[in-house]
C-alpha cells in the first residue's frame, strides 16, 4: 500500500479544482488496470523556477523501468511550464535505484541536503529545464 502525507491529504481535501502541481499523478500497469505507483511534485515551482519530482512505485514492480518512465514524464510536463527553470529531486544519501533512475533522467548529484520533514541527510539532485 502506497501511504500519503497528512500534508497532501488536507491539500486534496481542501481543493477546488484538479492541479497536477498539488495532487500528481497515479501510475496505473496498463495490461491489469493495477495501480503500481503514484508520482508528481510537491508543490508547483518555487520562486526560483524551481520544481521538484517525486515517484514511488509498489515494490512489486521495481526494477522494471517505470519509476524511470514516470520521472521522465514528470521532468516532460515541468520543463513545458515557463516558471521552470530547474528540475530537481532527492534520494537516500547513497547509490540505489532511485539515484540510477535520476541518473538516467539527466540529473546530478549537486550535494546533500536536509529532509525537513525527517531530518535525514539526503542527496540533492538538479537538472537545467
Amino acid at each position: 500500500m502506497i501511504e500519503a502525507s497528512d500534508d497532501f491529504k488536507t491539500r486534496l481535501e481542501n481543493a477546488k479544482q484538479s492541479d497536477p502541481w498539488q495532487f500528481g499523478f497515479a501510475i496505473i500497469h496498463k495490461n491489469d488496470n493495477t495501480l503500481i505507483g503514484t508520482c508528481g511534485f510537491p508543490g508547483p515551482p518555487d520562486s526560483n523556477g524551481v520544481a521538484e519530482i517525486a515517484y514511488g512505485i509498489a515494490p512489486a514492480f521495481q526494477s522494471r523501468g517505470y519509476a524511470t518512465e514516470a520521472a521522465k514524464a514528470l521532468i516532460d510536463f515541468a520543463t513545458k511550464d515557463p516558471r521552470v527553470k530547474t528540475i530537481c529531486a532527492h534520494t537516500l544519501a547513497e547509490e540505489n535505484a532511485s539515484a540510477s533512475v535520476l541518473k538516467k533522467c539527466g540529473l546530478t548529484k549537486i550535494g546533500d541536503a536536509i529532509d525537513s520533514e525527517n531530518g535525514l541527510t539526503v542527496w540533492r539532485w538538479e537538472k537545467r529545464a
